[in-house]
């Protein structure tokens, strides 16, 4: 038995996660390219190797002839009895070949051979393990800022975290351990190209996979979610479990869930909605905190057209137009927002529409127009409103 090869071997595939059969398959075809740059030729070699003791043998064989034309295929009658009594003209040989009989020269290439395989290999099997990896998150060590790109250490790969895939405000120390997003791993000469990101919006659904045993094993569903890195994100849950609140299984007892995503992300607000197939309701939960009287929506076009409280249309716009901008790339609609008095002067409600509302009966309902105006929509976790200084007219989905 071969101990010290069996040894090495082994090591290799405790440490680098490749598997002996690989090897042994490197060093036939090291000891068979040695044998080519020692003899002039391999045709005629055959390298046998015991899978489980590593003992290996070496064989040229010849053909015994009774002139030799040509050593590397041909052997002597008389050579060939020496080894074999047996052995007639016409006969194949098979010559014992000493690996230490090998020059200096065939003896480096074959160490060569071996080591660009175990090189080969060892990317292989990073790659494999980071490509199975795609599309899901991983934890990351910061090295040091590259430029105005970060190198984060995976493990056994090292990844670049560029500056369009950070969030704006994130600084980072080097030890500091983080959650990243795997975008793409892609197999490169020098080893796997890991583009990761920190502004992806998977990276929140696989957070929330992560901290909600709900959504791992498939109870809750995340079926939309909008985001501005570091700033906001919405995302629309649905149960498929009538005894199962999505919204509060993704909050947890006392937002312990959504805090723990929520810190992951160093502050960034989440709103969590219910997801609705009626796009109407899907658009007014889209919208909230603000509060909605109306909603027209057409699904062919993905158009629709939302009327506020005067009151609430800042609300509803948000800071700079970020909830209604949100809200748009959540639903997939173009929502045009308006307020009460913009919508009576342009005719979309009537003209005593405000003296009507004033009549309402405590059930919500004056003549032919129902409203939910007071009713109170349930507000989202971690849904803040902010002021917006004017209203673009139309908001797309991005």
């Amino acid at each position: 038995m071969n101990t010290e090869l069996l040894e090495a071997l082994t090591i290799l595939e405790e440490e680098k996660n490749i598997s002996k059969d690989t090897m042994m398959d490197a060093i036939e075809n090291s000891l068979i390219s040695a044998c080519k740059n020692h003899f002039g030729t391999s045709d005629n070699i055959k390298v046998i190797m015991d899978r489980e003791t590593c003992d290996y043998s070496v064989f040229a064989e010849k053909e015994v002839v009774e002139e030799v034309f040509d050593p590397a295929l041909e052997i002597s009658l008389e050579d060939a009895e020496k080894l074999d009594s047996s052995l007639h003209l016409g006969d194949i040989a098979q010559i014992p070949v000493e690996s230490k009989s090998f020059g200096r020269i065939a003896t480096q290439n074959a160490k060569n051979l071996i080591l660009q395989k175990i090189r080969e290999e060892e990317r292989k099997a990073v790659f494999d393990q980071y490509f199975e990896k795609e599309k899901d998150i991983v934890t990351g060590v910061v090295q040091r800022y590259v430029g105005k790109n970060i190198s984060i250490n995976l493990g056994r790969a090292d990844a670049m975290l560029t500056e369009n895939e950070q969030v704006k405000g994130e600084v980072f120390k080097p030890t500091d351990r983080i959650k990243l997003y795997v975008v793409e791993v892609k197999n490169a000469p020098k080893g796997p190209k890991i583009l990761v990101s920190r502004t992806h919006p998977e990276l929140v659904k696989r957070l929330f996979e992560a901290e909600v045993a709900e959504v791992k094993d498939g109870t809750v569903e995340i079926k939309s979610i909008a985001r501005e890195a570091g700033s906001r994100t919405k995302m629309a849950v649905w149960s498929n479990d009538p005894n199962v609140d999505p919204v509060g299984a993704c909050v947890g007892l006392n937002g312990a869930r959504v805090n723990a995503v929520v810190n992951e992300l160093r502050g960034e607000k989440i709103d969590i909605i219910n997801w609705d197939e009626n796009p109407a309701l899907l658009i007014e939960n889209a919208l909230s905190p603000a509060k909605v009287i109306s909603v027209l929506a057409d699904p062919d076009e993905k158009v629709a057209s939302v009327i506020v409280p005067d009151y609430q249309l800042s609300l509803a716009i948000g800071k700079e137009g970020q909830n209604a901008r949100l809200a748009a790339r959540l639903t997939g609609y173009k929502i045009d927002i308006k307020s009460e008095t913009q919508a009576i002067e342009s005719g979309e409600l009537p003209a005593d529409y405000m003296d009507q509302m004033a009549m309402m009966d405590e059930e919500g309902y004056v003549g032919e127009y129902e409203t939910d105006y007071e009713e109170e929509p349930a507000e989202p976790e971690y849904a803040e409103g902010d002021d917006a200084e004017e209203m673009p007219e139309f908001i797309e989905a991005e």
